[in-house]
């Protein structure tokens, strides 16, 4: 019966938006918490022009767009004093983009035009030729092409109606790739796994699975990065072997946690919560304060004058406090159950969770966000 109770409370808490969520580990592949070493994108960036805008590029006063048209022209053989340029259908804009791993030239990948000066709108714009970068300065694409915003701007001053943001747009497929950034996969007949989230638990799971599989060839080399040796029957086929060893199950292990959003009041609580054995008291007191007037008439024959007296009453209540004592228990849910029977909101909860981990009765990381 009590556990019935229990059961019905925790349903009807859920119901009544008490955000309480559970985690529990779970199987899962070795795909979703590690990736191989290496397999890494590569950031972009690059300095451009975006023509033909119907007069909503920068002003005169955007020295950087004048200067790159001026040199620009200069390429092409047209010499063009700065002074007498007068365009606000170029923008000066940062071309971003990333590089996934193992793309080969030609092939074709998304950038992300920006405007960098006051310009309204970029949007029906085409970017001319751009080099893109990386950290080291190399070019690794070149973008070009015409630019998406999604957004608008119509009117001017302060009858200007704008949605969304039209100096930002993307140009998909607008960069095609000059020099391929990849690495030999499985070089020297070794891989490496790297772990999304370094544990000492996880990584000896992982390698115990490899290695139940394919024998002794994968050794945890720290908690997070798992070494395998390539087997022999695999060195010429190292994608196929990369590819079985992320479908091997594994149960990945977390440490006990609690994360409270205390803006939304949502509670995220793992299934491996310990908690002793504790009371939790709550209660509170209610005060009224009542506003009222009434007349004061005076003796008879006194030749007084009747008077209006304001009365304050000031009642205190203290409401019934609700108790509930907790036993030492590896059940998260009777946690949450036991705050339930108290008729604790997610609030409330929020708060008793903070006094218990203050109290040292629940044994997890608090972590509020």
């Amino acid at each position: 019966m009590k556990k019935l109770f229990t059961l019905a409370t925790l349903l009807a808490c859920l119901l009544l938006m008490t955000s309480t969520v559970f985690a529990e580990a779970s199987v899962t592949r070795i795909k979703d918490i590690a990736k191989i070493q290496g397999m890494r994108s590569n950031q972009l960036m690059g300095y451009g022009l975006v023509v033909g805008l119907p007069g909503t590029g920068d002003s005169d006063d955007t020295w950087q767009m004048i200067q790159s048209t001026v040199s620009l022209l200069r390429n092409f053989g047209i010499t063009v004093n700065p002074a007498d340029l007068d365009s606000d259908n170029v923008a000066a804009v940062m071309v971003t983009a990333t590089l996934p791993p193992f793309v080969r030239e030609g092939d074709t990948i998304d950038v992300t035009v920006s405007s960098m000066g006051d310009a309204d709108s970029i949007q029906g714009g085409v970017l001319l030729q751009t080099p893109l970068r990386a950290a080291n300065g190399d070019v690794y694409a070149v973008a070009q092409g015409s630019v998406s915003t999604g957004g608008f701007v119509a009117g001017r001053g302060n009858n200007r109606a704008q949605r969304n943001f039209p100096t930002a747009g993307n140009i998909p497929n607008g960069a095609i790739v000059e020099r391929t950034l990849e690495d030999e996969l499985g070089r020297n007949g070794q891989i490496s796994l790297s772990l999304a989230s370094a544990d000492f638990t996880t990584a000896a799971r992982i390698t115990n699975s490899i290695n139940a599989a394919y024998g002794n060839v994968a050794h945890a080399a720290n908690p997070g990065r798992v070494d395998i040796n390539i087997p022999g029957y695999y060195r010429a086929n190292v994608v196929q072997f990369v590819a079985s060893i992320e479908d091997l199950p594994v149960v990945p292990d977390s440490i006990a946690k609690v994360v409270v959003n205390e803006r939304t009041g949502t509670i995220v609580m793992g299934g491996n919560v310990h908690v002793d054995e504790c009371a939790i008291t709550q209660g509170g007191l209610s005060i009224r304060i009542d506003h009222g007037e009434s007349a004061s008439q005076p003796g008879p024959f006194s030749y007084g004058t009747s008077i209006v007296v304001k009365n304050t009453d000031v009642n205190a209540r203290e409401e019934m406090s609700s108790s509930v004592v907790m036993p030492a228990t590896t059940s998260v849910s009777d946690v949450i159950g036991a705050l339930n029977a108290v008729g604790a909101t997610p609030r409330d909860c929020i708060s008793i969770l903070q006094a218990m981990k203050a109290a040292g009765a629940i044994h997890a990381v608090l972590e509020i966000i």
